[in-house]
């Protein structure tokens, strides 16, 4: 039963492609079972990307864009019922602590079946858009990687503490635009130490980490998180599930058979998806169960048949 928790569509992000429909439909057609629509949430005006500002968007632009996609995404999930199972959530974005004032109004306007907890700014600068911008945020650390991470994975522990997301995106994110994307995290000390914590944090509240693709999209050697953090986390008794981070329909189910081969290599036997029914996830979820299956059965769906990059 292949199933993505992450993904975007043309229709409402300016950096992606193709109509949520469109999306849907290519989901189906490639015999996925659960797939969640998470497009990212509206943000302060200082957050705006370059894209954004070259569209005149603006902090009210983002936030009508976000009602026109959560009502489109209602109307699929009806429309697609028999044949997809269909969560309507989105990816929360912890840039400051100000960012928990529109996760609020954000959860009290909307009825999320889902939120995925991710980091993209440190110091309010994007980590994971241009190699310029990351050594913008890495001066602003003090001019290390070290610290730049620490930084980083703070940032994703106030965030971690604050929603308690029942799923966490790519983990470690802030590797992506580095010297080394390949670096080991266990080399340097204290950022170690900051990634136990978080994991452990994760790992108290039955928190899931996605196995994300998007890095082997990427050119990446390995997925997020990475091998040392996969392990780390199994051996807090940690829960893995599957992401593409689609951000168009020809990146739907991108890299998977290599996302099941790592998955193996670093000791997961099983992954956990997610279906409507009795809560037993974060209480802001009441209507969200987590069941499990093993890694070998996803090997034989059609679904591997009918991906690309596989």
């Amino acid at each position: 039963m292949p199933y993505s928790h992450h993904s975007h569509s043309g229709q409402f992000c300016a950096h992606a492609r193709d109509t949520l429909e469109g999306v849907v439909k290519a989901a189906i057609d490639k015999n996925m079972q659960v797939f969640a629509l998470t497009e990212h949430m509206p943000r302060e005006k200082q957050d705006l990307y370059p894209e954004e500002i070259a569209a005149g968007y603006s902090e009210e632009k983002l936030l009508d864009i976000f009602s026109d996609y959560y009502n489109e995404a209602l109307r699929l999930q009806r429309k697609y019922a028999s044949e997809l199972n269909i969560f309507i959530g989105t990816e929360i974005d912890w840039i400051r602590p100000s960012s928990k004032h529109f996760i609020e109004n954000l959860f009290s306007t909307f009825q999320l079946q889902l939120f995925i907890g991710s980091v993209h700014h440190v110091h309010g600068i994007p980590i994971d858009y241009t190699a310029g911008l990351f050594q913008q945020a890495r001066l602003t650390s003090g001019g290390s990687n070290e610290r730049l991470f620490e930084d980083y994975f703070d940032l994703q522990h106030d965030m971690l503490e604050v929603l308690k997301p029942p799923i966490v995106g790519h983990f470690d994110l802030i590797r992506l635009k580095s010297d080394d994307p390949g670096l080991s995290f266990v080399e340097m000390q204290s950022v170690w130490q900051k990634v136990r914590r978080n994991l452990a944090l994760v790992s108290s509240y039955r928190g899931i980490l996605e196995l994300n693709s998007a890095a082997l999209r990427k050119g990446l050697e390995e997925p997020y998180p990475n091998a040392e953090i996969c392990k780390e986390f199994l051996a807090l008794g940690g829960q893995f599930t599957l992401s593409d981070d689609s951000h168009g329909i020809d990146q739907i189910g991108s890299n998977y058979r290599d996302l099941l081969r790592f998955a193996e290599k670093v000791g997961i036997t099983q992954i956990t998806f997610l279906e409507m029914g009795p809560a037993t996830q974060d209480s802001q979820l009441p209507n969200v169960t987590a069941k499990t299956t093993p890694l070998s059965q996803l090997h034989n769906h059609p679904f591997f048949a009918s991906c690309s990059s596989m």
